[in-house]
């Protein structure tokens, strides 16, 4: 029996990336219906086409359709992948200029540009889920909006839908580590802790046998993290710890004249995507789309449906809800652990307690998620500036307050109560 894949979102840039990996595992999941549905209708009169043409060239008898209005796109569906961006390009240059301001990092994930983009996305995606729950209750909703950790503490204290919040980056960054160890993935093991973009190899065995140290000497000196520091930490940082562990020669780079932050790029390129989207003649995926980041989500989006709908009983890592996983996290807050994923959704798997030297900037960082996704609910300004004080990378009150103040003022069309 075929299924309807809806794509909430799917006039993104990202959407033949998607397309392309549905390609790949059609004979699993064998879609008969792709609807994608946007606010945009300029960018759906460009990506259904595409889309399609996508689809016809490899021979697949999917039918891709089109719309603006949500609860139309939802009537069947049995997943629902999102990956929207409340504000569009524009916002998130904001959420990455404006801190810089504050000597603070900018990033639409990381500290306050990612905040900003919480409070932005968690009252569209509660929305989103309310339709699901009262159009297609039984749906999956596969969540790769950023930042996909808090979107999924907001969904599991706030919402009733079944979902799964996904990252490409642990997948990527234990692959990358093996491969400078010289070490096929069939005979190695990894256990990830942490949250999204704050997540650690905090054990890995080969053959059985425990080769942590070994891992950490090769990765020694090829990640963006100083070599020392990594030994010292004892366990492997993801390459987003960065901006925490080497914020201020970040920021000095990034406040230099003429730099573009990593959105202004963005937009660049996804203009230049558009264009070749649009050409009649192209019908699969353009080379450039390697330029504009996030690869490898359509390849974690597809083994998450996999294995719910074969009930696959697969280990992946997952943001999920904790539920003892992890200890020294509250049981209803988001964690990023390895999961087994079945047709019932990701179970935890127990990693325990998290290792002294990360542990209290774990647990700082979750009581400034758990915050933000209070604050984007109640749309409370105060809550905002509890969050932004709990966040470690912002050191004073004498900074939060005035750059709340700017962050809300730039954001007030998508925060009314800002």
């Amino acid at each position: 029996m075929t299924m309807k894949l809806a794509i909430f979102g799917g006039g993104s840039s990202y959407t033949p990336e998607l397309v392309n990996g549905l390609i790949k595992q059609y004979d699993l999941l064998p879609v008969g219906e792709l609807c994608l549905v946007d606010i945009n209708q300029q960018r759906l009169d460009v990506m259904a086409p595409f889309a399609q043409r996508m689809l016809e060239r490899a021979g697949l008898p999917v039918r891709v359709t089109a719309t603006t209005d949500r609860k139309r796109g939802l009537e069947g569906a049995d997943f629902v992948n999102a990956l929207i961006r409340v504000g569009g390009i524009d916002a998130r240059i904001n959420d990455e200029r404006v801190p810089l301001k504050y000597n603070i990092i900018g990033q639409e994930t990381t500290g306050p540009g990612g905040m900003m983009k919480a409070l932005r996305t968690i009252p569209v995606i509660l929305d989103m889920a309310r339709d699901m729950a009262e159009v297609c209750p039984d749906a999956w909703l596969i969540n790769y909006t950023n930042p996909s950790g808090i979107i999924a503490e907001a969904l599991g204290k706030y919402s009733k839908v079944r979902f799964v919040g996904l990252c490409s980056g642990p997948k990527g960054w234990i692959e990358q580590t093996l491969k400078l160890m010289g070490v096929e993935p069939a005979r190695a093991n990894a256990d990830w802790m942490g949250l999204n973009h704050l997540g650690f190899i905090v054990r890995l065995w080969v053959d059985g046998q425990d080769r942590l140290a070994d891992a950490i000497e090769a990765v020694a000196g090829h990640w963006n993290i100083d070599a020392d520091l990594i030994r010292a930490l004892g366990v492997i940082p993801s390459t987003y710890l960065a901006n925490y562990y080497h914020m201020g020669k970040l920021v000095e780079r990034a406040q230099q004249p003429g730099f573009r932050v990593r959105a202004e790029q963005v937009k660049e390129i996804e203009s230049e995507l558009f264009r070749q989207y649009a050409d009649p003649n192209l019908a699969e995926r353009p080379e450039l789309l390697n330029k504009r980041g996030g690869g490898g989500y359509a390849e974690v989006a597809m083994a998450a449906m996999l294995a719910i709908r074969h009930n696959k009983g697969e280990r992946q890592i997952i943001q999920a809800i904790n539920q003892g996983a992890i200890d020294g996290i509250p049981a209803d807050a988001s964690v990023e652990v390895p999961c087994v994923v079945d047709r019932v959704g990701p179970h935890p798997i127990r990693m325990g307690e998290i290792p002294l030297s990360i542990r209290g900037l774990i647990q700082h960082v979750k009581a400034y998620e758990s915050l933000t996704v209070q604050a984007a609910v109640e749309g409370s300004r105060r809550l905002a500036l509890q969050a932004l004080m709990s966040h470690p990378l912002v050191p004073t009150y004498e900074v939060a307050k005035p750059l709340l103040d700017d962050l809300l003022a730039v954001n007030k069309p998508y925060l009314p109560w800002a």
